[in-house]
């Protein structure tokens, strides 16, 4: 898959601030990104550099103060289908309720539409498909990580965003789950992740760090 070259998700001058007890601490000043789909981004940047900021105001989840958000061509704030945009938390989102067959494909079940990819195979793949008939509370953290991706693949979505999706994974497993990312932007899906990780830098088309509200891109 060609990097195309129409912007997936664009940010212009967007800027962000909080109340703090000490006054308004700005996360967010004038941060300029434009991913295309096919690519694979990384954003770094040390804990509290406003990394999730960013990637909620893309999944439109919150909103700027200022500048533009388009996503997939049109307003960030406006609801995206699920198969178009897949977010994975750092919560994971995982339902307790649910075994991790029935997380996993929970998205084919709300989309009620054909979906490229096998859960069965995806979950092979992740290394969760033996413990397809257990609760996440019954499996282990780096197990709940990637069965949440699993979920967040599976429709084959055009947009990918990820909040250190592989934080608790040995280098083998953040190797394979790179893979899976690396393969659905080669599908033609635009994906942004936020992450320390170096296997994750390795595998991204271009890295970006968030310092001092400000986004700049990063050599390797």
């Amino acid at each position: 898959m060609t990097i195309g070259t129409d912007a997936a998700v664009e940010l212009r001058g967007v800027r962000k601030s909080y109340r703090s007890p000490a006054g308004p601490v700005r996360v967010l000043d004038d941060v300029n990104l434009s991913i295309a789909a096919g690519e694979v981004v990384a954003l770094a940047g040390r804990s509290g550099s406003g990394k999730t900021t960013l990637l909620t105001i893309v999944a439109g989840w919150d909103e700027p103060d200022a500048g533009t958000t388009t996503v997939l061509g049109a307003d960030a704030a406006r609801p995206h289908a699920w198969r178009d945009m897949a977010v994975l938390p750092q919560s994971l989102g995982l339902l307790d309720e649910l075994t991790i067959a029935e997380n996993v494909t929970l998205p084919i079940r709300l989309a009620r539409a054909p979906h490229p990819l096998d859960p069965d195979t995806m979950m092979t793949r992740l290394g969760v498909r033996h413990l397809a008939h257990r609760y996440p509370r019954e499996v282990s953290l780096g197990e709940q990580q990637r069965a949440a991706l699993a979920r967040a693949v599976v429709l084959g979505p055009r947009l990918l965003i990820a909040d250190e999706p592989i934080a608790h994974q040995n280098h083998g497993w953040a190797e394979g789950m790179m893979l899976v990312v690396g393969e659905l932007a080669a599908r033609g899906a635009c994906c942004l992740v936020a992450t320390h990780n170096e296997v994750a830098f390795a595998s991204a088309h271009r890295v970006f760090e968030l310092h001092g509200g400000r986004l700049r891109p990063l050599t390797r």
